[in-house]
């Protein structure tokens, strides 16, 4: 999509430039940015934007919840100098985003899905729901986000497809630090998310440092994945599709010994590298998982485990990984009526059944 632009002042030019803000442009040379400084509203701008716009938020810290349903447009800040936190107590509330106490949301809908948005270089804190959230999109992509002690989620998908998350940092999130998931409000078969990647991220102090529920077809490499409860948690049932057909591959998953008490439809967790529970097709190489150490049933470096409503692990690839110093063992396949999972060339001490350690 071609992006339109709307000029802007030529001062913010001489500003952005003493705040070291190449990137906003001046009127002259590229409209169609909006710039918001503080004390300005985010949602306004988004607001004023047509799709493709790009709405550039100066330094500051902004309080509020910003929605958007527009394809195409651009969301970028300052990094760290960039913060939106939680309105003041007792604004109202404009839109859904807000009420439901979320920091930034991409939303559409079943028959419009909201396409090509790009959420870029700033931090999302504090809020009761979650940092960014996004539902029933098509290649949005968030990059350089830092999603920081938010009630539930970090930062989140669901319906959607071709996500595009890279080089964030989640830490400190209620619940998993990302996460991608089919529906969290109805239950259905995985959902072919088409590609998304979930690659080269932070991910720490959370619940979960990623976690795909019921979905296929994405891949999560590349991430630094530590002091959590859990490193990366894929989560099926017996719905049909079946979740999985993954790839997570070349993690740094080290010490996600956190401990998380048990919740409703989840034992407690403590000390768990990567777990797969009720997942077909799934591929876990090139990964290093060292000193997961726990005493819950998903504790160990890589595990399979059968699902909370009983559904088993099948045909699943554990190849090629360095899984050392996990407790109570480096690879432990717990799902005993699962079929057709294989652990093959990974470099680990122990491992239950015995013999599934490369010799």
């Amino acid at each position: 999509m071609r992006k339109r632009h709307i000029t802007c002042s030529a001062a913010v030019t001489v500003a952005a430039a003493a705040l070291g803000l190449a990137a906003v442009p001046s009127s002259a040379s590229v409209p169609g940015h909006h710039v918001v400084r503080p004390g300005e509203s985010i949602q306004r701008a988004v607001d004023a934007a047509d799709p493709g716009d790009t709405v550039v938020v100066l330094p500051g810290t902004y309080r509020e919840s910003v929605q958007i349903t527009k394809p195409g447009l651009t969301l970028r800040g300052t990094g760290g100098r960039t913060v939106i936190t939680p309105p003041a107590a007792g604004a109202k509330s404009a839109h859904a985003c807000a009420t439901g106490g979320n920091g930034i949301c991409v939303v559409g809908g079943a028959s419009r899905t909201v396409d090509d948005v790009s959420i870029r270089s700033l931090t999302v804190s504090g809020f009761s729901g979650n940092g960014v959230w996004a539902s029933w999109t098509d290649g949005l992509s968030v990059s350089e986000v830092t999603a920081s002690d938010n009630g539930t989620w970090g930062i989140a998908q669901e319906r959607s497809t071709r996500g595009d998350f890279r080089h964030n940092t989640a830490t400190g999130n209620g619940d998993a630090g990302i996460f991608v998931a089919n529906s969290v409000s109805e239950e259905g078969g995985a959902t072919d998310t088409q590609g998304t990647r979930v690659t080269e991220n932070t991910l720490s102090d959370n619940r979960i440092g990623v976690t795909a529920r019921r979905v296929r077809n994405l891949v999560i490499g590349g991430n630094h994945i530590t002091g959590n409860c859990s490193g990366v948690f894929v989560v099926g049932d017996e719905s049909r599709p079946a979740a999985g057909a993954m790839t997570v591959t070349g993690n740094e998953i080290v010490e996600n010994n956190k401990f998380c008490a048990a919740t409703e439809r989840l034992t407690a967790l403590q000390g768990s590298g990567v777990v797969l529970t009720g997942s077909e097709k799934t591929v876990v190489r090139d990964n290093v998982v060292r000193g997961n150490v726990g005493t819950t049933p998903h504790s160990g470096g890589i595990v399979l485990f059968k699902s909370f409503v009983g559904a088993l692990n099948t045909g699943n690839t554990i190849s090629g990984n360095l899984v050392r110093d996990n407790r109570p063992a480096d690879l432990a396949d717990r799902d005993t009526s699962g079929t057709g999972n294989t652990f093959v060339s990974n470099e680990c001490g122990t491992s239950v059944p015995a013999g599934m350690c490369a010799e």
